[in-house]
């Protein structure tokens, strides 16, 4: 027996390090797409490497599975450097490169070539991730939004939630586009009217790069205020049907792609969660079940023209568990948690042709939300007065853009414009308790409307390329109302510039105007068959940005960068029931907006991000990042107080080192000062509120004036790749939180007695029987919603 098992140890080996892989791809004018021959292609640090035949064609073989740097250097063009490009013996590693005509006197010192992403629209504000880094990152599950948590002027609002908080602005803040295709949100169960959810949709085996963007804003991405993120995926593989399989802590997933004849692949994935199991098990009292569907089809028409076809969709739902109510913490989460049913999915068309001087893009997409809850008193379906929430939802968008870019010597000019048709609707019923009194929200509304826009940058590299200038403008309209009809209400303008004084120090900077639409909920908020909001007079939300910094750039693949940042906000909406502004809203499951506001709220944020980046480097790579940053909005009283967004202090440590045989450690270390909270009302304890919303009741009148404890939060991985004939296995081992840390969240609950078992009985007690019924009130204690618990997750890719 121990032979046999020798021997099968031997072959697993021997297949192992036996195989070999390939890098192969096309090198072409970024301008037109022209092949370009006789372009070397090196891989960095080794004497490996190829150059371009007349199609531009390269290819690189016997290359043992790893990750590596390549260069591509031609005379008369910029070098271009991709770094950490995955290889493996499963499939060729199709590599493109877009090469840039130079500009520069040779005689001339030479701006150095950096594998970190620096656009003339975008000098500051602009991180690009790899698919390696996503891959790797200790902590996030292969979840983009939670890597992002580790670059610098990003806060975590929760340790089981994705909402980006980017300076300081609120989640709805973000935008996200997957291969041109505008997608309005990435996560499971997300909070309609912002952008957040707990679990990432996109598959991040479809991803090649991440393009993220905190600020300095491309002229052609609109409708945002903080954050921009442009996901470019890879094709499916063109030589033959290839596969992955996918199992983690939580869910399942297969993958799919190939050649559709010779023009066309293809890339489509299917992912199902088994947290039912696992929370019933636990004995949580919320069951959530998430589904995922993603598809590329690409078609290459000719060497001036392609099309290419992208979907996303996702299906949710959201159950009680209502056998797991023995603590009070169970009972406190079955009596608020509604039941959720909640759908979305994103489908788009894109069309490129290149020409002489540049390329057309043509975008034609559909998006489309459905979400549903309903809660009962108690929980008790049995009687329809105990409704307390029925809500059903959809929002749906068919967008068209259509922008060109050309680009002549060292100029560059992008121009477009762009056409949206917006529905939304909304069948609310809602008991709520709020100014001392119960009232009633019952309304339909059906709303649709038409947005447009137009848009142009212009950008020149000067002194040889140790200057560059870029100057745009957007102008966003709809006819929704008077007040946003006309576009240059919404007058856009940007400016960037960044000038090196050295091959490797430069200074950077941008300044601009943004504007954003409110979310639908507000634009659709209904009483008495009147657009309350639109009588308002509600309207874009205004930012404006300045962004500067220094940047050091080594010759060992590595970055040290500072950056000032410093937001102004205008017409923020304040909702009226409460007297509090959207923007801080976001952080939580549900619905926000979904009711009367006024363009009232100004805000700022403002701070100082300094960051270190290495990447894979003898086999090292790393991130260390910190933020002093403020965010502050005004209350009621026009008195600007900290926003729920306002973390001062944020140290993010991420690195990460590559061993012999394929193993690999990775470390995220997140230390972060407590977020602000705002307490409880008096009013909170009232029989007439807790009977009806199961929940104590902010103060507003207090707004943010307590802070919640720091997060001190520490994530290992360890991963270990076997590479065998025909298939290869990655095994990870990702232990989250293993200080145990949280954010801390304090609740309010009834206090009961409790039986032999230790289980809360009985209804709540009144503290004052004999007072009239609208002033009796129930005793209340304190809780601790959250616990910091260790998470470690076991998963495994098959690559076939």
């Amino acid at each position: 027996m121990h032979k046999y098992l020798s021997f099968i140890i031997l072959l697993i080996i021997q297949n192992a390090y036996s195989q070999t892989g390939m890098i192969k791809g096309y090198v072409t004018d970024i301008k037109n797409n022209s092949p370009i021959d006789l372009v070397t292609i090196q891989i960095i640090g080794s004497d490996r490497g190829a150059v371009t035949n007349e199609k531009g064609y390269y290819e690189i073989s016997d290359l043992i599975p790893g990750i590596y740097n390549l260069k591509a250097s031609s005379l008369g063009y910029d070098e271009k450097i991709n770094n950490e490009i995955i290889v493996t013996n499963i499939r060729p590693t199709e590599l493109d490169f877009k090469l840039e005509e130079s500009v520069q006197n040779l005689k001339e010192v030479q701006v150095q070539t950096t594998p970190f992403a620096k656009t003339e629209e975008s000098p500051v504000s602009l991180r690009t991730i790899g698919v390696a880094e996503i891959q790797r990152n200790a902590g996030s599950n292969r979840d983009i939004s939670k890597v992002v948590q580790s670059l610098p002027g990003v806060t975590s609002s929760s340790s089981f939630r994705n909402d980006l908080i980017i300076r300081g602005g609120a989640p709805n803040e973000n935008r996200f586009y997957l291969d041109d295709v505008e997608v309005p949100n990435i996560n499971h169960f997300a909070t309609q009217g912002s952008s957040g959810g707990p679990v990432g949709m996109i598959n991040v085996t479809f991803i090649r790069e991440v393009d993220f963007y905190s600020g300095a804003f491309p002229a052609n991405r609109g409708n945002t205020l903080s954050s921009v993120f442009n996901f470019k995926q890879r094709d499916g593989r063109d030589d033959r049907i290839g596969a992955s399989i996918t199992a983690g802590s939580s869910d399942f997933g297969v993958t799919l792609e190939g050649p559709i004849g010779k023009k066309t692949t293809f890339l489509a994935s299917a992912r199902r969660s088994y947290l039912e199991f696992l929370f019933k098990a636990l004995e949580l009292p919320f069951l959530p079940t998430y589904n995922d569907f993603q598809l590329k089809v690409r078609h290459k028409i000719d060497q001036k023209n392609e099309l290419y076809f992208v979907g996303l969709g996702a299906v949710d739902q959201f159950k009680l568990n209502y056998d797991a109510n023995k603590t009070e913490t169970q009972q406190y989460l079955l009596n608020q948690l509604p039941v959720n049913t909640q759908w979305n999915y994103t489908n788009g068309i894109v069309y490129k042709h290149y020409h002489q001087s540049g390329y057309f893009t043509a975008v034609l997409s559909r998006n489309m939300l459905n979400n549903e809850a309903t809660k009962y008193a108690n929980n008790d379906e049995s009687n329809e007065s105990n409704l307390i929430l029925k809500y059903k939802s959809q929002e749906i968008e068919n967008k068209l853009r259509l922008e060109n870019t050309l680009r002549f010597g060292d100029n560059k000019l992008v121009y477009g414009i762009g056409y949206e048709y917006a529905k939304y609707n909304n069948t609310t019923f809602n008991r709520i308790f709020t100014n001392n009194e119960t009232k009633t929200i019952n309304y339909h509304t059906d709303l649709s409307f038409h947005k447009y826009y137009f848009f142009g940058q212009y950008s020149r590299k000067l002194l040889d390329n140790r200057i560059s200038i870029s100057a745009g403008f957007r102008a966003d309209g709809n006819n929704y109302s008077n007040e946003m009809s006309n576009p240059l209400t919404q007058f856009s303008p940007r400016l960037s510039f960044s000038y090196a004084f050295t091959s490797k120090i430069s200074f950077n900077a941008n300044t601009g105007i943004y504007y954003q639409l409110p979310p639908y909920t507000i634009l659709g908020y209904k009483e008495n068959n009147i657009l309350i909001n639109k009588e308002n007079n509600i309207k874009f939300i205004k930012n404006q940005h300045l962004v500067a910094g220094f940047e050091y750039n080594s010759s060992a693949n590595s970055r040290i960068s500072i950056e000032g940042y410093l937001k102004h906000y205008n017409n923020y909406p304040m909702l009226l029931r409460d007297s509090l502004t959207v923007a801080n809203l976001g952080g939580d499951f549900g619905v926000i907006g979904n009711e009367p506001a006024i363009p009232f709220a100004e805000g700022r944020s403002y701070g100082v991000e300094l960051l270190f980046q290495q990447r894979l480097y003898k086999g090292f790579y790393g991130i260390l990042a910190y933020t002093l940053g403020w965010s502050e909005f005004q209350d009621k009283n026009k008195i600007y107080v900290p926003s729920s967004w306002d973390s001062r202090h944020i140290v993010n440590l991420t690195m990460g080192k590559k061993f012999n045989r394929n193993w690999e450690l990775g470390i995220n270390w997140r230390i972060q000062t407590g977020l602000p909270s705002t307490p409880f009302a008096d009013n909170s304890s009232l029989v007439s509120n807790w009977n009806l919303s199961g929940q104590a009741i902010k103060d507003y009148n207090r707004l943010n004036t307590e802070r919640s404890g720091a997060l001190n939060q520490l994530d290992i991985r360890i991963d270990k790749k076997w590479y065998f004939k025909k298939w290869s296995l990655n095994i990870y081992l990702d232990i989250e939180n293993i200080t145990g840390s949280t954010i801390k969240n304090k609740q309010l609950i009834l206090d009961r007695p409790l039986d032999a078992n230790n289980t809360p009985i009985g209804g709540g007690i009144i503290e004052n029987p004999d007072a009239p019924l609208n002033e009796q009130r129930y005793r209340l204690k304190s809780i601790d919603d959250a616990n910091g618990t260790v998470l470690p997750s076991i998963g495994l890719l098959i690559e076939l």
